[in-house]
Parts: structure tokens; C-alpha cells; sequence
């Protein structure tokens, strides 16, 4: 049986969710016979071994686990008495941060261990939502025109704004779970709500307000080298933007699950996803956001590449099938393909062409 390595937490506004869905995880992976090791990464920073945690409440406080680092496929503890533990299989549970935007994933393969959760490439081009833009944009897939502003330009963002026109959506870049998300529907409402943006992140995100839109989820899972799609969810809100409040403190689950909207639309949904996996080498699972506008349009809203409760709920209702859903990822974990680079002799040569006018090894010294 593989053992395998759950990273969850990380410095990010999403901590404590990540911890939810890390603990969630090793639990169910432990029900299924594997040996897990729970790497918790505190919000101070660094990696540490949670061994004896259990529960999502063993991380309320700042408790002191053993530090660790990676040294290869296995966990080196830090300190006089050093100690390595190997494992086979890495799992991302890490919500946002560096954890979710392609560190994690980078690291992972640096060392060269099989992970079960999205790539670096996918995971950094769908971090910052304005990059997401882009890239959705480059596909040929339907997205809400937008502007990025950076920290401080308050003027441009006046200019832009005119341009999308009121009412619209501010959003932070680079957070999720509704973190910062704010309706303005004039000026003074914009100043008001890119300045909570800019407490939480470097840049924000301006696009139109869908009045009367719906909200609408569909997951990806790569099994045995063959693309799963879930049913399309829709997720129902009173609020004018879904709110972190009614995603993760209602006791109430607001979804219809398989969404009741036309035919074209879930088509269009179901396509958007295919082409976004397609476009990269992709393993794991990730969530796709759309709108469904008033006039039946269909539009891309963003991609997460760690979503909440690695969206195991698509899939399945039961905990027998969470356990089956986390068993699948572990056995379809993989490395990236790497292909064996060209030496190209160069160091070997006695003399040097090219950049500024260095000619040989006397003159490079």
C-alpha cells in the first residue's frame, strides 16, 4: 500500500478551509488502508508533520509540530536528530497561497515525486484571475470583459470602470471562496471596494455585475488517462455575489445537482472544461465557475485547481464515495513527463563565441 503525503494550510487567507480539506482527506485515506503522513504548513510559514492530528480542531491553535523539508520522494525532519520518512504519492489540499498556485506543484516535481493533484503550468495560469483571462481568452472560450488595476491606481480604475460601466464585481487576483469580492454600483462604492481588495492582494479584478445570472460549478478528474466530467451544479445564493458565508458557514447546502438548465448551456459548460484540460497536461482534479446570463449565455467565470473538498461532492454523496474519489486521485497520481535534455558540450570547448565579445575562458575569469 502506498504511504502517502497530504499537504494542507499554507500562508494564505484560505488556511483554515485548506485544513478542513486536508484533515477531510487523511481521514478517509486512512479508512482506505494507506499510510498517511498529514504535512500541515503553518500560517508562520514552513512545512511540519502533524502525526498525531486527527481532527481539523488539532489545528485551532499554533501548535508545534516537527519541522520538515522535502529531500527528495520523503520528509527530512530538521535538527540535530535528523530523520527521513519516504512516501509515494503527494496530495495538494493547499487552498490558495503558495500552495495552489503552482509552488507546491513545482516543488513536488522538482524532487520528483508523483503527485495526484494539477500541475505547476495549470495551477500558475489559473492562480491570478486576470492571467486566467488570458488564457481563456486564448482558448476561444466565452469570458466577461474585465480590467486589472494594480495597488493605487485609483484613477485608472475610475476610467475602466466607466468603460465596463456600473453596477460591477471588484475582486481580488489571487484569492478565492468569495475572499474580498464586492458589488459597486458607483464611484464611491469602487473607492470603497478596491481598497478592501488592496488590503488583501497587489491587484484586483473589475468585470460587469450579472444581474439574474446563475451560478454554475462542473468538475474534471483524470482516471486511468481518460477525462471525467461531473454533473453541472448549480449553486443557488441570495446574496448579489455568492458569499464565503454561504459556502462554508451555512448549515444549509444551497445546490442542485444536476443543475436544471437547458441543454445548450450544460453542453457549453462540459465543452469549456474539456478544452481548458486539454490544453495541458493535466492530472487531478480542478472545478470550473461559469455564469449563465439572462439571455442564455454561458460565460468562463475562473478555474480552482485545489477546490473546496477537492470537489469529491460532484462525484458522489456518500462517504464511501469520497473515500473511493481520494483512492482514485492516489492511484492515478503521476510525475510530469520530462524528456531528457541535450548536453550540449559547451563547457568542454577550449573557446568561447558570442555574448559580448568573450573569446575565451581568460577573458570569461
Amino acid at each position: 500500500m502506498k504511504r502517502v503525503a497530504v499537504f494542507f494550510g499554507g500562508v494564505s487567507n484560505e488556511h483554515d478551509i485548506s485544513v478542513l480539506t486536508g484533515m477531510m482527506a487523511v481521514n478517509l485515506l486512512k479508512s482506505a488502508g494507506y499510510e498517511v503522513l498529514p504535512v500541515f504548513l503553518p500560517l508562520s510559514g514552513g512545512m511540519t508533520l502533524a502525526k498525531n492530528a486527527s481532527r481539523a480542531e488539532d489545528f485551532t491553535e499554533e501548535k508545534r509540530y516537527p519541522a520538515v523539508r522535502l529531500s527528495g520522494a520523503a520528509l527530512e525532519r530538521k535538527g540535530l536528530f535528523r530523520r527521513r520518512t519516504p512516501f509515494d504519492v503527494a496530495l495538494n489540499c493547499c487552498h490558495g497561497g503558495m500552495g495552489e498556485d503552482g509552488t507546491l506543484s513545482a516543488l513536488l516535481a522538482f524532487h520528483g515525486v508523483p503527485s495526484a493533484s494539477p500541475s505547476m503550468e495549470l495551477s500558475a495560469s489559473f492562480m491570478d484571475k486576470s492571467l486566467a483571462k488570458l488564457v481563456l481568452k486564448g482558448l476561444g472560450l466565452p469570458v466577461l470583459p474585465c480590467a486589472c488595476v494594480k495597488e493605487g491606481e485609483f484613477a485608472r480604475a475610475k476610467r475602466e470602470a466607466a468603460k465596463i460601466g456600473y453596477p460591477l464585481v471588484v475582486k481580488p487576483c489571487r484569492l478565492g471562496s468569495s475572499i474580498g469580492v464586492a458589488v459597486a454600483k458607483e464611484e464611491r462604492e469602487l473607492i470603497v471596494a478596491l481598497a478592501l481588495a488592496f488590503r488583501l492582494d497587489g491587484s484586483a479584478l473589475l468585470e460587469p455585475y450579472l444581474a439574474h445570472r446563475r451560478d454554475l460549478n462542473c468538475a474534471a478528474v483524470k482516471r486511468g488517462g481518460e477525462l471525467v466530467l461531473s454533473p453541472v451544479e448549480e449553486v443557488l445564493s441570495s446574496s448579489p455575489v455568492l458569499t464565503f458565508g454561504e459556502k462554508y458557514e451555512s448549515t444549509e447546502r444551497r445546490s442542485i445537482i444536476p443543475a436544471d438548465i437547458p441543454e445548450e448551456a450544460a453542453r457549453t459548460v462540459k465543452a469549456s472544461m474539456e478544452a481548458v484540460c486539454g490544453a495541458f497536461e493535466f492530472r487531478g482534479v480542478v472545478r470550473g465557475d461559469f455564469f449563465l446570463a439572462q439571455d442564455g449565455k454561458v460565460y468562463f467565470n475562473e478555474l480552482n485547481t485545489v477546490p473546496g473538498s477537492l470537489a469529491f461532492y460532484l462525484f458522489g454523496d456518500t462517504l464511501t464515495d469520497a473515500r473511493d474519489f481520494l483512492v482514485s486521485l492516489v492511484e492515478n497520481a503521476a510525475l510530469p513527463p520530462v524528456k531528457q535534455p541535450l548536453a550540449t558540450g559547451l563547457l568542454s570547448r577550449t573557446r568561447f563565441a558570442g555574448a559580448k565579445g568573450c573569446k575565451n575562458r581568460a577573458r570569461v575569469i
